[in-house]
């Protein structure tokens, strides 16, 4: 699948601890812009979305999560690195076990590594820090 030449059908999982949520952190170059999305990703053909979120929080973050309930989905159009982008997005509130929580993560994702990191909400309510898709910080 060219995820910028179909709707693409996805999975993030919100979990919150202290007023915070944790993302990770990505970056836009032709926008110069750096923004921020709940852990989650694509959902595999014939495979169900609280599936497909467990499956990408153990593949990126090495965990098991809990999935609570459902609470929405964003049709989402966007432009990233200049390309037009379509994604159906399922979200879920979850919980990360006691003994998994931590301060940072690191998400494997495609080989690379990046941050996962705990954001005040109330720095993306603001406009301070940029999270996507749009329409989610009604869910926070």
């Amino acid at each position: 699948m060219d995820k910028f030449k179909e709707i693409r059908p996805i999975v993030l999982g919100i979990v919150k601890k202290d007023n915070k949520i944790l993302v990770s952190e990505g970056y836009d170059k032709t926008k110069n812009e750096t923004f921020y999305r709940s852990i989650g990703g694509g959902i595999e053909f014939l495979e169900n979305s609280k599936d497909a979120l467990k499956r990408e929080f153990k593949e990126e973050l090495n965990i098991d999560i809990i999935v609570n309930k459902e609470l929405g989905t964003i049709d989402s159009h966007f432009v990233y690195n200049g390309k037009n982008g379509h994604e159906l997005v399922y979200l879920f509130d979850i919980t990360i076990p006691e003994e998994s929580l931590k301060e940072n993560y690191t998400i494997l994702d495609n080989n690379i590594a990046s941050p996962g990191e705990w954001i005040s909400i109330d720095e993306f309510k603001s406009g301070e820090k940029i999270i996507f898709p749009q329409g989610i910080i009604e869910y926070l």
